[in-house]
């Protein structure tokens, strides 16, 4: 499916001044970033910018900080930062106009207006550049000041090749996916993904779901889950599901690992399950863990599923953050087709093909057409 936006290999860059919204929100520990993926992952964007731009800017935001806070600061990824593009990176607290090649700006969320899409502070962006490219994808789902207000104010607004090629990964599993296509959902609440999971009925082949959410699936068709997490006001929307025209599609767990009256992990006999859907597969979709991940215990079910996933033929997208953080202790990284780097982001495009960053970026090319 081709995209519906320009993206920065589609302009001519020279002489042009860039605004590239990124998503630096990594994590810090007194002030030392703990792990750079998300700076990686920027990098491509960037250096292709540097490559051939009169100046390029960088903006993103960084936790959520009550006002200023020091320990949200984005000074603290500049020395990272640095090292990684090996040049010198000019800090700006303040929104002006610098002669600096390359010029990160303060955390946005520092800036009065940004959540709130303030056209002011949009038009203060924007002035900031001729060409606006937004390359994080992990806040295009946020509609804020320096995600959708800077889009519809600049001369021009592009996408990056970060977000460019998470659009294209993701599209290439909801438009046009070889079959069968295996989604697999986990983490703890139906509520949070109710609407992920309907949209994925409508698109899957098999829906696979595990974690918390399985034992309201569980619960709603009578089996006895005891004292386990669970939500009882999802249980007429799970007992819909399970009795709708759509039920041949979910797989819920065959056999649990408990801890006294609490469901914890899936059973042998549940991942054995998963295992041959996954083998069968062509296209795999896979967002959260299968039990109580964060338990070395209990992580049995989850670390299986990735490994599944790796050893399988199919193409593999997989987003979330304790599913990358599976992804890592199995040490399967480089057997995963596309790993994204959002997670509200993720969720959300999977339920509404789009997300409102991306919409900005849309709206302007048929502006500027």
């Amino acid at each position: 499916m081709a995209l519906d936006f320009l993206t920065i290999r589609d302009i001519d860059l020279q002489n042009k001044r860039l605004l590239i919204r990124e998503d630096f929100n990594v994590p810090i520990v007194n002030g030392r970033i703990t792990n750079s993926a998300r700076i990686r992952a920027a990098l491509p964007t960037i250096k292709l910018a540097l490559a051939q731009a009169k100046q390029v800017c960088l903006v993103s935001h960084l936790g959520r900080p009550n006002g200023i806070e020091e320990e949200y600061s984005l000074r603290n990824i500049v020395p990272v930062l640095q090292e990684l593009l090996d040049t010198s990176v000019y800090f700006s607290e303040g929104l002006e106009r610098t002669l600096h090649k390359i010029v990160l700006y303060e955390n946005m969320r520092f800036f009065p207006g940004e959540i709130s899409d303030d056209v002011g502070l949009a038009n203060k962006l924007a002035d900031l550049c001729d060409i606006f490219v937004m390359d994080a994808f992990g806040s295009a789902h946020r509609a804020h000041a320096s995600t959708v207000g800077v889009a519809e104010h600049a001369p021009l607004a592009v996408a990056g090749l970060l977000l460019a090629t998470e659009v294209d990964n993701l599209n290439r599993v909801m438009h046009s996916p070889k079959r069968p296509l295996v989604a697999i959902v986990g983490g703890a609440k139906v509520s949070s993904k109710i609407q992920v999971l309907t949209s994925l009925l409508h698109v899957v082949d098999k829906l696979i779901i595990g974690g918390g959410m399985a034992n309201t699936f569980l619960a709603a068709q009578g089996v006895d889950i005891k004292e386990s997490l669970y939500e009882r006001d999802m249980l007429p929307v799970a007992h819909e599901i399970m009795s709708g025209p759509m039920a041949n599609k979910v797989i819920l767990p065959l056999d649990l690992v408990w801890d006294g009256n609490k469901i914890m992990d899936i059973g042998e006999k549940s991942c054995s399950q998963i295992k041959q859907h996954v083998n069968n597969a062509k296209t795999i979709l896979w967002n959260g863990p299968m039990g109580v991940f964060e338990n070395p215990l209990y992580a049995t079910g989850t670390i299986e599923t990735a490994k599944y996933i790796a050893e399988s033929n199919a193409y593999s997208v997989a987003g979330g953050g304790d599913t990358i953080a599976a992804i890592d202790v199995a040490k399967v990284q480089d057997s995963i087709d596309y790993i994204s780097t959002g997670g509200g982001a993720f969720l959300e495009y999977i339920e509404n093909k789009t997300l409102p960053g991306i919409k900005a970026l849309t709206r302007k090319v048929k502006y500027v057409s």
